[in-house]
């Protein structure tokens, strides 16, 4: 009978990537490691087939990579070219599911047994059920985490500091003697809890210390986002002095929209974002900055440690974010 590729990587003394590399990328691995897992793989038997490999010893040399929102958004282009940036030199693809429910969560996780196409499950931005951490459990299918609110039930897990982001902002916009403030989120129009709720609440629970009560608007995600935002703003008694947006991707195209009804940004109106992504500097948004591909490589890294057995020291990393100023705003106005 064929060997596994555990046993060949148990007896070349190497990790199960370097196998799977010294097959599929021996551009990536040294002559002589190479030479040594070839020979040992050749005197085994062993076949680098997916299907045989999968049969044979549970291993796909696959990881599956669980999305929310559109695959082309900022976060979740940078993350996937993070992803990919690791895993493919060691042999490992990426399988992509676009979860948009909790429902569909589930079904993920329910017919996994079955498919056994995944060695370790990655989620970004939104948070598992308990039975369904369980579950990975029990098939020691490895669960990391990407931008996750309850980061503790993954296996790893890499995340901003959502809560000090917030507060970085809060703290920047009150400098500058906002007090009339309007808060902009996306519609959690599905049963998925992500990260962005914490954002949300830690800038909240800032402004109600400070005793000031902003408004919480909701961008709707029928027809143009930063159209709807704009209608809600001139709908109040009063134009706020700061607007702060849960992300760059509602700040940047409101800013434009602003441009265009005759606010100007940031005399009349001071706008601040979350992400740092594309676009933000060239228009000078002042935001809070994060790092999804630093994220997504460290996550990647760390799904490799844990499909080879090793347990990191520091499970769950936090990354800290930093508060770029720009031009989109300023003291307020009187």
């Amino acid at each position: 009978m064929a060997a596994t590729i555990h046993e060949v990587a148990k007896k070349a003394g190497v990790s199960i990537s370097t196998v799977s590399r010294s097959f599929t990328h021996p551009e990536l691995v040294s002559d002589k490691t190479k030479t040594s897992v070839l020979g040992i793989a050749a005197d085994m038997g062993f076949s680098i087939s997916r299907s045989a490999t999968a049969l044979k010893s549970g291993v796909s040399l696959r990881v599956a990579l669980l999305l929310s929102d559109r695959l082309g958004s900022w976060f979740n282009s940078a993350v996937v070219e993070g992803l990919n940036s690791v895993l493919h030199p060691a042999g490992y693809d990426i399988s992509i599911f676009q979860i948009e429910s909790s429902r569909e969560r589930k079904i993920f996780f329910d017919t996994l047994p079955t498919r056994r196409n995944a060695d370790a499950v990655i989620v970004a931005s939104f948070d598992v059920a308990d039975s369904e951490v369980e579950r990975l459990n029990t098939l020691n299918v490895p669960l990391i985490g990407i931008n996750s609110a309850t980061h503790n039930v993954y296996n790893a897990s890499v995340r901003i500091d959502d809560e000090q982001g917030a507060t970085l902002a809060f703290k920047h916009i009150v400098s500058l003697g906002h007090t009339s403030m309007v808060y902009v989120q996306t519609d959690p129009m599905n049963s998925l809890f992500f990260s962005v709720q914490q954002r949300k609440d830690a800038f909240l629970k800032c402004c109600e210390e400070a005793s000031i009560s902003p408004r919480v608007l909701t961008a709707t995600t029928s027809g143009s986002m930063s159209s709807n935002v704009l209608t809600q703003l001139f709908s109040l008694d009063e134009l706020p002095t700061a607007v702060v947006c849960q992300e760059d991707g509602l700040a940047v195209p409101l800013m434009f929209q602003m441009a265009r009804s005759g606010i100007r940004v940031p005399r009349d109106v001071s706008v601040i974002g979350f992400d740092d992504s594309i676009y933000a500097n060239d228009i000078g948004l002042t935001t809070i900055r994060q790092d999804p591909m630093a994220m997504a490589m460290r996550a990647a890294n760390l799904t490799l440690d844990l499909i080879d057995g090793k347990h990191p020291a520091d499970p769950q990393e936090i990354f800290e974010p930093q508060l770029m100023l720009r031009s989109s705003t300023d003291v307020a106005r009187a």
